[in-house]
């Protein structure tokens, strides 16, 4: 899955008038990368197979470039100063650990389904590059699942009953579609254990199917992703009360002082410079008094 609505406004999806609408252009995109991850599977009953997996590996790279983006934009948002997520707990495990393991469980399943498509297209036998794929295919929706997982940790200071239902309402099915998909990637790689099967062949219908109805449950969390986006923009402050503290209040912190960030750094680094640096003993200045008494006494003589 993806995770599109944050608990907080930090986000940095472009400028800030754009925001809105890029969160929304996101959210379009892995909709798309959803129904046609579908159409993938139902390509793989057809007499054309390999259309199918080349759905699949489409769907598959948008849906990690959409992850990608969205981790992009939440480390923006803290500046990419990585040393603040010990300070938050959600800003590691939903900001950025949910789009970091979608993505990486994304790509091991375009690994997987590539691999396939090559020992189909090239019609050689390689025992070892198959049993790479079979595993990458079990692989990828692991980090899904545990990417889905993650995603529950996402919490918020206060949240009424329609905003909560929206949450659950994306969480579920991701998480539900991510196990169906490990299920069926497990069940087939035992089915082929005692199987003399290569290329395509290697996808039994059991795989298919599962995979029909996983990506079912992912259409479905993909709209109810988009309902929640748009909602979670025109909610007001009585209904939702945004995460407060953390990471982003210390950024917040920092940046609300008089000296911005950089010059305090260099600051700093002068400070520690001048500390260093011999102190060279000057002269003391002649009181203004004592000049002039040393005047009027060279007038006198």
């Amino acid at each position: 899955m993806v995770k599109l609505a944050s608990a907080r406004e930090v986000r940095m999806y472009g400028p800030r008038l754009s925001r809105n609408r890029t969160e929304y252009m996101n959210a379009g995109l892995y909709v798309f990368a959803t129904v046609v991850l579908l159409g993938g599977f139902v390509a793989e009953l057809s007499k054309e197979p390999k259309s199918g997996l080349v759905l699949l590996m489409i769907a598959l790279v948008v849906i990690m470039m959409v992850n990608l983006h969205d981790l992009l934009a939440h480390l923006a948002g803290i500046d990419y100063r990585l040393t603040l997520m010990e300070f938050d707990i959600q800003l590691a495990l939903v900001e950025f650990a949910v789009p970091l393991l979608q993505a990486l469980g994304s790509l091991l399943f375009f690994l997987g389904v590539l691999f396939l498509f090559i020992q189909e297209y090239k019609g050689r036998v390689q025992s070892k590059l198959e049993k790479h794929a079979l595993n990458m295919l079990i692989a990828g929706p692991v980090l899904w699942v545990v990417g889905s997982i993650h995603n529950s940790c996402q919490i918020y200071e206060r949240a009424d009953g329609h905003v909560q239902i929206l949450q659950q309402g994306v969480h579920i099915p991701f998480l539900t579609g991510s196990v169906l998909f490990l299920v069926g990637a497990i069940l087939n790689a035992h089915e082929q254990a005692g199987l003399n099967h290569h290329g395509l062949q290697l996808l039994g219908k059991c795989w298919i199917w599962v995979g029909i109805f996983g990506s079912l449950l992912f259409v479905i969390g993909g709209f109810m992703n988009v309902v929640k986006v748009f909602k979670m923009q025109q909610v007001d402050d009585l209904r939702l009360e945004k995460l407060r503290g953390g990471a982003h209040e210390r950024l917040i912190n920092e940046r609300d002082g008089q000296v911005p960030l950089i010059l305090e750094d260099q600051r700093r680094i002068k400070k520690h410079i001048a500390a260093e640096e011999p102190k060279v003993a000057l002269p003391l200045p002649t009181p203004y008094k004592d000049v002039l008494i040393g005047q009027t006494h060279q007038n006198v003589v």
